[in-house]
């Protein structure tokens, strides 16, 4: 990424499905528009949930994905890379941060993207903490919730 680029912050509030469920097409734009994935958390149990939410969400595809804790895997060679580290071994261009999990204001993708349970009281504490350090430094924030159909409607903020 340039240096003249800054990360735009993406913040998904779940309040009618699981993250599992909401993730997978979200990380599916991200391909289809071409981008990498570099999806964290420190729960590795929500590692695994996601990792088979992402080969079955969608009956006629799955979304090409690796755990970076898996033996022998190439991390460099996923579109989409599960990790329970915040380290960029896949040359993404989009971060998906789940369970709390921080990073710089200012990190080298396009986009960083939180999603956060609403019954998750800590982690929306933390998304809420991320939204104002990204918006006090001046970089594009989105804020969405979940619809009752399970859609994104932008809400502001």
């Amino acid at each position: 990424m340039p240096d003249t680029q800054r990360p735009e912050w993406w913040f998904y509030h779940l309040s009618r499905t699981a993250l599992e469920v909401a993730a997978p097409p979200l990380m599916q734009k991200c391909l289809e528009a071409g981008w990498r994935v570099l999806a964290v958390s420190p729960d590795m149990e929500r590692l695994a949930k996601l990792d088979a939410a992402l080969w079955t969400f969608d009956d006629a595809s799955f979304l090409p994905h690796g755990q970076a804790e898996a033996p022998g895997l190439d991390a460099a060679r996923q579109p989409v890379l599960l990790s329970a580290k915040l380290k960029n071994a896949n040359n993404a261009d989009a971060l998906v941060l789940m369970d709390g999990t921080d990073a710089p204001v200012e990190a080298p993708f396009k986009r960083c993207m939180v999603i956060f349970e609403d019954g998750d009281k800590d982690t929306r504490a933390r998304a809420r903490e991320q939204f104002k350090a990204a918006k006090d430094s001046g970089l594009v924030t989105r804020y969405f919730q979940q619809t009752s159909a399970g859609g994104w409607k932008e809400a502001g903020v």
